[in-house]
């Protein structure tokens, strides 16, 4: 045993100090991932902290709206996009796996039989002139002990990308409920927009009636006349255009679910309720971390690259390489399982990068590059995700006040609306003058309309901009300080 041991030992210290060629020095990251906190936003979320404002993560639910229940219920159950996040996340399994085997013994066997026949012009007898067989089995083992932990390093990396990917697979859920809730919205205001447009139509009917009445009467001209069936036509075509849009949103939806156009026809109109005040939670931007999908994927993404770098750090270093080989071989089968044919190698083999620490350098440095590239795209992540609740919460502030005002007006056209009908009713006023105070109050109802739609797709961005009631699984212990 002695003999083998100490010129093992001897080999391997004198490969360590050979090594020496391969230097890791000047190479660096340049950059550690951002602290959150250090983003400012004490007076841009101001007022609207809640410590329990966090989205459920079936958030669309608020809505009441069991359509749209069942329509995000029916793509999250499989579509293409989801299959595709699904695949890639699978990918990323496999490739940690195969990093995970790379790390341990190799067994293989193998059996084959071969045989030749050589002329005595070639070589004498008993040899030539003859045709010789053998037979041959083996079971050969390969292990490369991962002395510098660069194995274990580089299983590490490949599971950072695996739990990134899984994460984004979360990320194209929310992303995709987040989808249909912006094309169910706008179909709803579609919707209310061909409401408003027949309700048009009537008003332009009634006046181009009354118009006509006038004119027999010699009251009017025909002045009076065109401009009613102007008005008419015109509401004809807002009506058409509402449905072109109603049928363009279903044909949407449909696309959306992963299913073919007559999946939109089945839908009845949407019927959403009113959109709560906007409410952020307190904890704010450092918990957002772990909240948001894409964030997380981040993170992942440059512990992955940190381990990436350990792997490339173990390149610098000596490997070893152990490989055993046992078998059987005869010339005839009635010998193959004798003593005699017993067939057997071993030793190790080491290997050292001479010549090759520029080599070695570069990968390093490419990997610090990757390093510094996951920081850089988790860093505009953060800022990102505080920007996006930060859009949102100012938006909803916005629209509310627009809603609030729109209301007033609308409030008191109505009240000017019954104001000109009693007027009629008690013989003051004309019918023109009812109509005339209609038109203003179906305006006013296609603007609340529109701002009713964006300060629910406001709704769904500040969802979506607190992770969608998402718990994406995160590094444990995220302490991220560059290697």
């Amino acid at each position: 045993m002695r003999r083998f041991t100490m010129p093992w030992l001897t080999a391997v210290l004198t490969a360590a100090l050979a090594s020496g060629c391969a230097s890791t020095h000047g190479l660096a990251p340049a950059s550690t991932p951002r602290d959150p906190d250090t983003l400012a936003t004490a007076q841009s979320f101001a007022g609207t902290l809640s410590p329990a404002a966090w989205p459920r993560q079936d958030w669309w639910t608020h809505w009441g709206d069991p359509q749209l229940d069942a329509l995000i219920a029916e793509a999250l159950a499989g579509t293409p996009t989801l299959d595709a996040a699904d695949a890639r996340a699978r990918k990323a399994r496999a490739l940690a796996g195969l990093a995970d085997e790379a790390r341990k013994p190799a067994l293989g066997a193998s059996a084959r039989y071969s045989g030749a026949y050589l002329p005595e012009s070639l070589l004498p007898s008993p040899i030539g002139g003859e045709y010789n067989g053998v037979t041959l089995a083996t079971l050969d083992v390969q292990y490369a002990p991962d002395l510098w932990g660069g194995k274990r390093a580089h299983w590490e990396s490949a599971l950072g990308t695996l739990h990134a990917a899984e994460v984004d697979a979360q990320q194209a859920r929310l992303t995709l409920a987040a989808n249909i809730v912006h094309t169910y919205v706008a179909l709803a205001q579609a919707h209310e927009a061909k409401t408003i447009a027949r309700e048009e139509s009537t008003r332009a009917e009634r006046l181009l009636g009354l118009a006509r009445q006038r004119v027999r009467a010699g009251l009017d001209n025909d002045l009076q006349v065109r401009q009613a069936e102007s008005a008419l036509a015109s509401a004809g075509q807002q009506s058409q255009a509402a449905q072109q849009q109603i049928d363009a949103l279903r044909n949407a939806l449909s696309a959306l679910l992963g299913k073919g156009p007559d999946r939109g026809l089945t839908l009845d109109a949407p019927q959403l309720l009113a959109t709560d005040a906007p409410a952020l939670p307190s904890a704010l931007p450092s918990e957002l971390l772990g909240h948001r999908p894409d964030v997380v994927a981040a993170r992942w993404r440059v512990e992955a690259a940190s381990r990436g770098i350990d792997a490339a750090k173990a390149e610098f270093y000596p490997s070893v390489n152990l490989t055993a080989m046992v078998g059987i071989a005869s010339g005839n089968l009635s010998d193959l399982f004798t003593r005699d044919a017993l067939l057997a190698t071993a030793g190790p083999a080491i290997s050292l990068p001479f010549f090759r620490g520029e080599r070695l350098r570069q990968q390093l440095a490419s990997s610090d590059a990757d390093y510094d590239l996951a920081v850089a795209q988790y860093d505009q992540s953060v800022v990102g995700a505080v920007r996006e609740v930060a859009d949102a919460l100012q938006a909803a502030r916005m629209l509310d006040a627009q809603i609030a005002s729109a209301t007033r007006a609308r409030d008191a056209t109505r009240k000017a609306l019954a104001l000109a009908d009693d007027r009629y009713r008690a013989g003051l006023g004309t019918q023109l003058d009812v109509l005339g105070a209609q038109r203003p109050l179906l305006q006013l109802d296609t603007q609340l309309a529109g701002l009713r739609a964006q300060r629910r797709n406001v709704a769904v961005d500040l969802a979506v901009a607190l992770g969608g009631g998402v718990t994406p699984s995160s590094p444990a212990a995220f302490s991220m300080v560059a290697p």
